[in-house]
């Protein structure tokens, strides 16, 4: 089963933590490539970040908690 890393992105070249604030695709839940999985919080901006993959989704970050950049906060598993 090949599994896709969930990283924070970096939505500016200034930014350098992001804080997720909802997972729209619950843990266990199933994920489709381009749909919106989680809303992200910065210090400039709010936004919706969309699946990199599809298959079920399993999270390793708190919501309300603030990581690094490219921090992987959970992964895609996906069949085959």
């Amino acid at each position: 089963m090949p599994t896709v890393p969930v990283r924070l992105p970096k939505l500016a070249m200034t930014i350098e933590e992001a804080t997720p604030t909802e997972w729209l695709v619950p843990d266990g839940g199933e994920a489709i490539e381009g749909q919106v999985l989680y809303r992200l919080e910065t210090d400039k901006v709010d936004n919706d970040i969309d699946s990199p993959a599809t298959g079920t989704v399993h999270w390793t970050a708190k919501i309300g908690e603030t990581y690094p950049v490219g921090t992987q906060i959970g992964e895609i598993i996906s069949e085959g």
